[in-house]
Formats: structure tokens, sequence, C-alpha cells
């Protein structure tokens, strides 16, 4: 976990400083305030989705099979990784958002138990879409390439370093499907009070969309081979 930290070091200080004074000077505040929210839901997704990996490290090794074979349904085995690897993704985004403060952002407090539901919805949502992907798949390079490939456009057209408001309508649409976009605004809106969609929409559809997968990631589980 302490090694996953530093690409959202990276991010807060790199585009929350060197961004900072553009962002100022275009009227929309303070950059870091805007940005912190999105750098944690970069971390939770990150860390959630990558959980998956453990799916096919298991199989590879034979401890998959040791636990399916457990008198209990493979359901019930399924949910309980899903929901370790949230609560593991969670506090990875609690951790962001307490080195966030180092660097000068302020959170809202009174709303901090609200955000962290937003959190661990996010990372289980993501934890499932991982789980998912790897009960289809053996191979733990074509895994990573289709993380890799998936990740960094959910994150970067999410919002989660530029405002929504004037962007292009392509954008937008983008935007408007991809489930971290929920994710981030919900953070805004509880940390710093600044939400696009209203929280009421974001948790509808991330609940929504975390239900589906995990729907989905429980049968294709369910058909593991080993």
């Amino acid at each position: 976990m302490i090694g996953s930290l530093g690409q959202p070091i990276l991010f807060l200080v790199a585009l929350g400083f060197g961004l900072g004074p553009t962002f100022q000077k275009a009227g929309q505040g303070n950059y870091l305030q805007f940005l912190a929210p999105g750098i944690i839901g970069m971390s939770i997704i990150f860390m959630a989705v990558f959980s998956g990996i453990e799916v096919i490290w298991d199989r590879q090794f034979g401890f998959l099979k040791e636990t399916l074979v457990a008198p209990v349904p493979r359901l019930a085995i399924m949910i309980g990784r899903t929901f370790g690897g949230a609560t593991v993704s969670s506090l990875q985004g609690l951790i962001v958002l307490i080195l966030s403060t180092l660097f000068g952002f302020r959170p809202n407090l009174a709303f901090l138990p609200l955000a962290l539901v937003f959190m661990f919805l996010l990372a289980l949502l993501f934890t499932t879409l991982g789980t998912a992907i790897a009960s289809v798949m053996e191979d733990f390079h074509g895994f990573q390439l289709i993380m890799n490939f998936l990740i960094m456009p959910l994150f970067f057209l999410s919002g989660s370093i530029f405002p929504l408001n004037n962007v292009p309508i392509v954008i937008k649409i983008i935007a408007a499907i991809d489930p971290l976009t929920y994710g981030v605004d919900a953070l805004r809106g509880t940390l710093i009070g600044m939400t696009h969609f209203g929280l009421g929409l974001d948790f509808f559809i991330l609940s929504v969309i975390t239900v589906i997968l995990l729907i989905i990631g429980s049968h294709l589980f369910s058909k593991i081979q080993v």
C-alpha cells in the first residue's frame, strides 16, 4: 500500500502547485481544493481494480482451488474477497486524504463520515469490476494491459482534474457514462461542498452500477475453472 502512494502524491504536488496559479487566474479558486478529491478517487480505483489480480495469482499457485473446495457458496467467497479489497482500497483513499491535508487541502470535517461512505462505495464498485475481469482471465500481463488501458481514461475523463461545466459535449457525454465521475463528484460535494450532479444522483448511480457489477462478477466468479 505504501508504494502505491507515490503516484497520488506526485499528482497532488505537480498538478496542484503547477496548475494552481493558472486555475486561480481563471477565477476558479484554489486548485488544490478542487484537485484533491479527484486524486483520492484515483488512488481508490487503482488499488481497487488491481486487487482483482489476486484472483489470477491464487489460481496460478493453487490457492484458489483450495478456497473453492470449502463448504461455502462461491458467491460468499466472491463477496468476501470483494469487501476485503474494497476495505483496503478505502483505507488507501483515507491515507491520501490525510496526506493531502499536509499540502494544504482543507476538507469539510462535518461531512467526513458521508465522504467515507462514498469512498467505500467507489472502492466496492471498482473492486467488483477488477474481480469480474480477473475471473475470465488467466494471464497477469493481459489483466494489467486491460486495466492500464481502462483506468487512465476513466481517471482523466471523469472531471478529476478539470471542471465539467464548459467542456465540449463529447467530453460531457463520456464523463456522464464514467462511473468514476460520480464518485469524484460525491467526494467534492462532501469534502468541499462543490457538486456537479448532486449527492443524491451520485449515490444512486454508484449504487446501481455496483449492484449490476456484483451480479455480473458473481456469475463470472462462479464459472471459474481451476
